[in-house]
């Protein structure tokens, strides 16, 4: 488990699928607190799943969950290659000097880490609480991402998971 000491951002789609799969309690778990900035905080707000939308509001409202803006405008790099949310969030991330970024998002990941940012993603999250049997089955939580919030993961990707926690 990694302590609430440790700055992390994230971006919409870890924190909104796994709001969307009733598993948003796994990132206050594991990771204390989490920053967003306001674009991230722009497109939660209006997720289209009410049960989705409600966790993420209640997570603002307990303060785990908190919006920092950014302080100087998005590199023109960033906001060049990323969507909105993605490119503040690896701004705020480099403002910030955060240990950690939540991201899924393939182009996010590959910059985070041309970046130099240690990154993780709903996967990732879900990994790590099957290992501490925080999930009783990380098959079971792939097949719901898939099947309620519409993820993607490769058969690949998938098999690898699966074996790392021995299922």
């Amino acid at each position: 488990m990694l302590t609430s000491v440790m700055l992390v951002v994230s971006n919409t789609s870890p924190l909104s699928n796994l709001a969307i799969i009733g598993r948003l309690d796994l990132v206050r778990e594991q990771l204390g607190s989490v920053t967003i900035p306001p674009g991230v905080q722009a497109g939660l707000s209006r997720h289209p799943s009410p049960g989705a939308r409600s966790a993420l509001e209640k997570a603002l409202e307990d303060g785990w969950l908190s919006v920092v803006p950014l302080i100087a405008a998005v590199p023109v790099d960033l906001a060049s290659a990323l969507d909105v949310g993605e490119a503040e969030e690896l701004a705020l991330a480099l403002e910030t000097k955060a240990h950690l970024v939540l991201l899924d998002e393939s182009a996010a990941r590959h910059k985070a880490s041309q970046l130099g940012l240690a990154h993780t993603g709903v996967l990732g999250l879900l990994r790590q609480a099957r290992q501490t049997n925080r999930v009783p089955s990380l098959k079971a939580e792939i097949l719901r991402l898939r099947t309620e919030a519409h993820f993607f993961v490769s058969p690949a990707l998938e098999k690898s998971l699966l074996i790392s926690v021995g299922e």
